[in-house]
């Protein structure tokens, strides 16, 4: 079992993006000085809300990188694209997103006496996965360009341990998901349900593991206790994989939408059928996973219903009033 011992400060990468606004505000909580990289500006208000004493934008840079870390124990590397569509539409986007970024991330790293890196990877490492549940040494082959980047960033997060002294970890995350997610299934689903559009892509018996951000980010924080030359790695998912169907069911439920949900029997590119991961090694780090996947469900479309739904309903009002 590894206790969770938070840095006194850490950078985070992508602070302003899902996993990094929630992993910044868990940080902070827990008595850690966080300083935030982004590509947007941030106002002072969204800043203190999320804990972050420090703010660059503009994006991964050595100055950024400088003016963030002077007394930075770790870095938690969440920045990268996480679109799958957008690294078949824009490859050089989602290179340089997530493997020129990682690299400027490790080469800041070794110049500076090696700090720790903790790289957000994912499950799309595996492609279509021949056995489940899904294993750490199972094969890598990845089936879109965006899980071969995401493997390009873990190669150079082994090169730059064995190599040059960075001390690293690595955290395949599976379906990540909660209250903020402005991307992915859950994003597009409810605004489809919200149009009245129940039909949606596969056969409805594909899977994934889900699993929600509070969970996600206390693992990748625990897991920067373990950052080694190594370069262990880890699975950020339940263990259990849960139908698309059956999260569709719970977000109509959630929305108190009636219908039936339809299916078009069709697979996107790049999309694999079936996702369960292994999280032995995780549950070994004394870390377990503890929101139920109704619960995570409903708290995700009471924000929805509360954030998007709601005020853009009232944006539509004061137009009709003009």
């Amino acid at each position: 079992m590894t206790l969770f011992n938070p840095p006194r400060a850490a950078v985070v990468t992508g602070a302003g993006g899902f996993i990094g606004r929630h992993l910044s505000r868990f940080l902070s909580q827990n008595g850690c000085d966080v300083r935030g990289i982004g590509y947007s500006a941030m106002s002072d208000e969204d800043r203190m809300n999320l804990g972050i004493s420090l703010w660059h934008s503009g994006g991964i840079s050595s100055s950024a990188l400088k003016r963030t870390s002077v007394g930075a124990e770790i870095i938690y590397h969440c920045a990268g694209s996480g679109s799958v569509p957008l690294s078949l539409r824009e490859p050089m986007t989602d290179f340089r997103s997530n493997v020129l970024a990682t690299a400027e991330v490790l080469e800041f790293s070794r110049e500076a006496g090696g700090i720790p890196v903790v790289f957000m990877s994912t499950a799309g490492v595996y492609g279509k996965a021949n056995n489940m549940p899904i294993r750490i040494r199972d094969p890598l082959m990845p089936i879109s360009p965006y899980g071969m980047n995401k493997v390009a960033g873990e190669q150079l997060m082994r090169q730059y341990g064995t190599f040059f002294g960075v001390p690293g970890a690595i955290v395949r995350l599976f379906s990540v998901y909660g209250e903020g997610l402005r991307k992915q299934l859950l994003w597009d689903a409810s605004q489809k349900l919200q149009r009245g559009d129940l039909v949606f892509f596969g056969t409805g018996n594909e899977t994934r593991d889900w699993l929600h951000v509070s969970d996600a980010v206390s693992l990748i924080a625990r897991i920067g206790n373990c950052a080694d030359l190594d370069v262990p790695t880890f699975h950020g998912a339940t263990g259990n994989a849960v139908r698309l169907r059956d999260i569709l069911e719970l977000l109509t439920s959630g929305y108190g939408i009636e219908g039936t949900i339809v299916f078009n029997n069709q697979l996107r590119q790049g999309d694999p059928s079936d996702y369960q991961a292994d999280i032995a090694s995780s549950l070994e780090l004394g870390w377990t996973p503890e929101v139920p996947l109704t619960d995570g469900i409903l708290r995700y479309t009471d924000w929805f219903n509360r954030e998007v739904a709601l005020k853009s309903a009232a944006h539509i009002a004061r137009r009709g009033l003009r």
